[in-house]
């Protein structure tokens, strides 16, 4: 892209790794301390080691040096996150998760994937850009279960055109070290040698050693904490948010969760959180965001018919550089009432773009009101704002009636 730009760029460009994983270990330490200090300044006693539930109103901590201590609170909140999957396949113990992704003593030349959902695909397109050769392995047609499918087929043509070698419906069997590397085998007879094999494949709540089951904390068959609408357990003094619930698992949900907890118990106002239009990005290369409805999705929901508007194009910084990869993005619309359901995109900036579409939706905007709105020019972001032509016109169940 650079050469098309007007820079002249040798063929050897030279990547410090070390470097960079300094640079990243030195802003997790300046992050760590300032959340340390903001629990400082609100006056609230931090305490390190393991710490497990013995009982309604009471938490053990063992300390790192062995010391137990127990505490008493009308109030317990579990916030212990998830962790990760490992399949259990002969040679698991060779690979590696996204835990230890980024503190590897060397840049991988050559890595396998194992999985299709976020971490896989950002893993990915992280180590593909910094030049290792990547083969992606995933159970399904197309990485990204969940997402509209349309979009899941753009991110799938990007990372192959990013030089992404894609392993769709194929399983790892074993795992096996050689002199070489670690020998992979698939579902299928294939085998292939990498330097790196990362398992992607899912996060699992991180209950086992909290004692749940001693004091009567239900949870589900993931070892999720079963909560009410307010983060409750069946426990009235126990409370649990973010990944532990397996409800919807991304950071600033949990942030939501916490938010509503501390205001039910503490701010004497019951407080609830909404999964309503709550935006997400998969930061992929070119990186993908959605808020709101599916096309799928609202098709199984809206009783009526949906339009969707759809708009592919290839991004003014494509057209000068003279790359081949297409921005698309789509509008889902309630025909009836015309709404926008939902919001997607994958394409340069996609993230940043959609945040502020997700208010447009949090607040009930309608295509109209799209319509009616200026765009900034030149922006990607415009199109949203110009998009007039209905692609599709489906009834509820996903029974096309007109495509335009």
């Amino acid at each position: 892209d650079a050469r098309n730009y007007g820079w002249e760029v040798n063929e050897k460009l030279d990547f410090n790794w070390k470097k960079l994983l300094q640079k990243k270990t030195d802003e997790i330490n300046r992050l760590n301390g300032i959340y340390k200090r903001l629990l400082s300044n609100a006056s609230v006693k931090l305490l390190e080691g393991e710490g497990k539930i013995v009982g309604p109103n009471k938490v053990e901590v063992t300390q790192p040096d062995g010391t137990k201590l127990s505490y008493s609170a009308k109030h317990i909140l579990i916030a212990t996150g998830s962790r990760a999957h490992r399949p259990p396949i002969p040679g698991q113990e060779l690979a590696i998760t996204s835990d230890e992704a980024l503190s590897l003593d060397d840049l991988p030349k050559r890595a396998v994937v194992f999985g299709g959902g976020y971490i896989a695909v950002e893993f990915a397109s992280i180590w593909r850009g910094l030049g290792a050769t990547v083969d992606l392995f995933y159970r399904k047609e197309l990485p990204l279960r969940g997402f509209d499918d349309e979009m899941r087929a753009v991110v799938a043509r990007n990372l192959e055109g990013r030089g992404i070698k894609l392993h769709p419906q194929t399983n790892l069997m074993e795992l096996v070290k050689t002199d070489n590397g670690i020998k992979v085998i698939t579902d299928h007879g294939g085998e292939l040698i990498a330097d790196v094999v990362l398992f992607a494949t899912g996060r699992l709540p991180n209950t086992k050693r909290l004692n749940l089951e001693a004091v009567g904390v239900e949870i589900d068959k993931t070892g999720a904490v079963k909560v009410d609408e307010y983060s409750r357990t069946n426990i009235p003094s126990i409370w649990a948010v973010g990944d532990v619930t397996n409800r919807m698992n991304l950071t600033p949900v949990a942030l939501m969760e916490g938010t509503c907890f501390a205001t039910t118990v503490f701010g004497g106002e019951s407080s609830k959180p909404d999964y309503r239009n709550i935006p997400c990005a998969v930061f992929s290369i070119p990186p993908l965001s959605i808020v709101g409805l599916s096309e799928e999705e609202a098709i199984e929901q809206v009783n009526g018919d949906v339009l969707v508007f759809t708009s592919t194009f290839n991004p003014m910084k494509n057209t000068v550089s003279g790359r081949q990869e297409k921005t698309i993005m789509k509008l889902v619309v309630d025909a009836e009432t015309d709404k926008v359901l939902g919001a997607s995109m994958c394409g340069p900036d996609a993230p940043e773009i959609m945040q502020g579409i997700a208010v447009a939706l949090k607040c009930g905007a309608t295509k109209a009101q799209f319509d009616s709105t200026v765009g900034i020019h030149p922006s990607a972001a415009e199109e949203f704002v110009t998009m007039r032509s209905v692609s599709r016109q489906v009834t509820a169940r996903g029974k096309a009636k007109t495509n335009l």
